[in-house]
């Protein structure tokens, strides 16, 4: 079994950005999730995350939110000794680059891959369209 991939999220967050990404790269064995609900409370949270883990050996967690719930719950774990590679600001590139730093085996560099997908659009087309004109 290769790595694994974790995520969790306020609400179906984490469950949605699965199918998301799935609709693009098929279908991820190795993508678990642990959502949030409104009704449940840290410890709910807590116990649903230690299940999801349970077994895993290699893994990384990526948290919809820094300073949410979620984070918070699993920092505290990291913060009582458990060896979890923890990343926070979760988005569809994130989870692309993990799959597909497994699928060629190469290093993963999730925060890389988050912000470098981050673009104004309309400054792009901007761009392009000056580049036509010369």
């Amino acid at each position: 079994m290769g790595k694994q991939l974790v995520l969790i999220s306020h609400g179906l967050f984490c469950e949605e950005l699965k199918k998301s990404t799935e609709m693009i790269m098929g279908p991820q064995d190795n993508i678990h999730t642990v959502a949030l609900l409104p009704s449940e409370a840290p410890e709910d949270f807590r116990g649903k995350f230690e299940a999801a883990i349970e077994g895993l050996e290699d893994y990384v967690v990526l948290a919809d939110l820094m300073g949410g719930t979620p984070c918070n719950v699993v920092s505290r774990m990291i913060m009582e000794g458990q060896d979890i590679q923890l990343y926070a600001g979760m988005n569809m590139p994130m989870v692309i680059d993990f799959i597909n730093s497994e699928l060629v085996g190469s290093e993963m560099n999730l925060i890389h891959a988050g912000t470098s997908n981050i673009a104004h659009v309309n400054a792009v087309i901007a761009a392009d369209d000056d580049e036509d004109d010369e």
